[in-house]
């Protein structure tokens, strides 16, 4: 907002020179916001997350230099966040005329940015952009949870578009490319020469599970079924773009296709959707219960309590510490320690078992 590089400055003054303007001098131009991009999980009290950067779309910027919108960054696509810094991935600045330009532009930019493969607070960010309180400047130290209500556990994106972006991406990988000759057989789109087939597809989006039905007639009209909405159903997809028309809903996405995960992102907001496999053997359960799992992947700094020592619900077990941030594992219920699966000092992963309670010993 001023031009000026007050890095240098203060370089300049610890070499003795004086400062290059008065106060009077120094003139604000417009208004410009910054938002942290981090590797954390707001949804889970801002727990500090790592993993690989599979994905790393930016918006147009600039990069450690002054313009509309400014990304300055130490990681590229396909680096390693790890447990041994700070969670900051990178900061993205904008620059209006006026703070509501520059709302408007960070928005923007922010909906342009996507990340898969390390937990983030993209979204979360959308939000407090979005919330009133923010966008009027009403701000202070209790506007996190003054506006908790809409800024956490937000889905913006419709569960129906992505479930359907995320098929017709699929869908568009099965289908045969060029003119070349292609065994029929080991076409996997449901095609029939007559009649109409239909596929299901069991998903899960965020917490949300269900099925989808795609019904699809010899010639050409394809009908999806999402819960108790059934609409016609048409798509284009080039690359990572999906074009996607249901009934008279109408959505642009990227998808992006990682593991088994299919990660959506359009101008409303972000989901990643998982088909699930009818063949696959279920799941296996989790662990044993009264094992008590890492939160997030980092260094287990203590125990509180030793083997056959009787805890109560509440009472703190250990201490982990990941990013700059402890976290204190609590007991989950009254019960008696039976095994410490860790040393202090151990690296640990996240959901990795840190000792085992046991519930039935008190």
């Amino acid at each position: 907002v001023t031009g000026l590089d007050l890095v240098e400055w203060q370089l300049r003054i610890a070499a003795g020179e004086a400062l290059p303007l008065t106060q009077a001098q120094v003139k604000v131009q417009g208004h410009a916001i910054e938002a942290r991009i981090c590797a954390e999980t707001p949804d889970n009290d801002f727990l500090p997350a790592t993993g690989r950067l599979q994905v790393m779309r930016i918006p147009a910027a600039q990069s450690f230099t002054t313009g509309t919108v400014r990304w300055d960054s130490g990681v590229r696509e396909g680096d390693e966040i790890s447990p041994y810094y700070d969670s900051m991935i990178a900061k993205l600045i904008v620059h209006g005329d006026t703070r509501e330009q520059a709302l408007a532009r960070l928005d923007q930019a922010l909906s342009e940015l996507h990340i898969v493969g390390v937990a983030n607070n993209v979204g979360f960010l959308r939000q407090v952009v979005r919330s009133p309180s923010f966008a009027q400047a009403q701000l202070d130290t209790a506007l996190i949870e003054r506006e908790k209500h809409l800024l956490f556990h937000q889905h913006t994106l419709p569960l129906a578009l992505a479930v359907a972006s995320a098929m017709a991406h699929g869908l568009a990988k099965e289908a045969p490319r060029g003119n070349a000759w292609v065994d029929p057989w080991s076409h996997t789109d449901g095609w029939l020469i007559q009649g109409q087939s239909l596929r299901k597809f069991d998903y899960v989006c965020g917490q949300e599970t269900g099925a989808a039905v795609l019904t699809r007639s010899s010639h050409g009209s394809t009908q999806l079924q999402i819960g108790d909405q059934t609409h016609a159903l048409a798509w284009q997809v080039q690359g990572e773009a999906v074009q996607l028309q249901w009934g008279e809903q109408r959505l642009r996405a990227q998808v992006y296709a990682v593991k088994d995960q299919l990660h959506v992102f359009a101008d409303v907001g972000s989901a990643s959707v998982h088909f699930v496999n009818p063949l696959a053997h279920a799941a296996q359960g989790s662990a044993a219960s009264g094992n008590l799992s890492a939160p997030m992947p980092g260094k287990l700094l203590s125990f509180a309590v030793k083997v056959g020592d009787r805890v109560k619900a509440g009472q703190a077990l250990a201490v982990m510490e990941a990013m700059k941030m402890e976290h204190t594992v609590a007991a989950p219920a009254d019960g008696t320690v039976a095994e410490l699966l860790y040393a202090p000092g151990d690296q640990v992963h996240e959901g990795a078992p840190l000792l085992r309670l046991d519930a039935h010993g008190v």
